[in-house]
Formats: C-alpha cells, sequence, structure tokens
C-alpha cells in the first residue's frame, strides 16, 4: 500500500478525488490529508495572484473570506468532505487541521506514517511559485520524499 500525504487548501471536489486517488493505477493508497484554514498573512499573495490571473471579482471578495480562528469550522468541514471522497473512492483516510507551521507538521507527518510521497493541491499561486515560496517547493527541501504538485479544480 501507498501512504500519501496530501496537503489541500480547500476541499476536494469529486475530479481532484479522482485524480489522486487514480495516479497509482490499482495498487491500493492510504491517504494522510493536512488541510490548513486560510490566514489573514496570505491576503495580499492571495489578492496578487487574483489579479495576475485576471480574476479581478475574487479580489474584491477577499475581504468577505473568514480567516484565522473564523476559518477553522470551515477547514473542518472541507476536510470532512475531503476524507468522504477519498474513501468513496475505495481509500483509506485520515486526516487533520494544521493551523500553524505546516511544513513542519508535514515534515513530521511524512515521518511518521513513513509516507512515500507528498501531493501538494493547490490553486495557482503565481507569485509564491515565481519565487519558489509555494509549499511544493519548500516541501521539496524538507521531506525526503517524492513532492508532487497539483493544480486543484473548480466545480
Amino acid at each position: 500500500m501507498i501512504t500519501t500525504v496530501l496537503m489541500i487548501e480547500k476541499p476536494l471536489v469529486s475530479a481532484d478525488a479522482e485524480m489522486v486517488t487514480t495516479l497509482h493505477g490499482e495498487e491500493p493508497v492510504s491517504f494522510v490529508v493536512l488541510m490548513q484554514p486560510r490566514g489573514d498573512q496570505d491576503r495580499l499573495l492571495r489578492a496578487l495572484d487574483d489579479v495576475a490571473l485576471g480574476e479581478l471579482d475574487q479580489v474584491v471578495r477577499e475581504a468577505e473570506e473568514p480567516e484565522g480562528g473564523e476559518a477553522v469550522g470551515p477547514a473542518e468541514q472541507a476536510l470532512e468532505l475531503s476524507l468522504k471522497r477519498l474513501r468513496d473512492a475505495g481509500c483509506e483516510a485520515v486526516g487533520q487541521i494544521i493551523e500553524q507551521h505546516p511544513l513542519d507538521v508535514l515534515k513530521s507527518v511524512a515521518e511518521q506514517t513513513r509516507a512515500d510521497e507528498v501531493i501538494v493541491l493547490t490553486a495557482p499561486h503565481l507569485v509564491e511559485e515565481f519565487f519558489h515560496r509555494d509549499w511544493a517547493s519548500r516541501a521539496r527541501h524538507k521531506v525526503g520524499v517524492p513532492v508532487l504538485k497539483l493544480f486543484a479544480h473548480n466545480e
């Protein structure tokens, strides 16, 4: 069985669940899902990404999104939905919310579970990616297992 640590920032949509559960063909996969609630520290980066991607209507909506402590409840719901989608696809799946130091938690979870790989499933973050400050780029130097970056779908 392949053990995959899956870092997400929003709930898995059906297409995302199918994508990550079929990467290894018929090989059974066990997922450990790490979900980080939105934080206000990255609001500027999200707005810059929205502008760079031409999604100007999203820039205006950034202030309406829950952040910090208010984002924990929606993150827990997103995590539960994501775990359900993975389990419905026939995979084992557990998960947790990570509020601080996501890469430290990622490294620890990868070591504890003896993960075979890490998948970072995220929306495009052009500014962070350009400077190699995105989760996947930083994780590649930290976890000691292959790190695959995939872009999440929208439903």
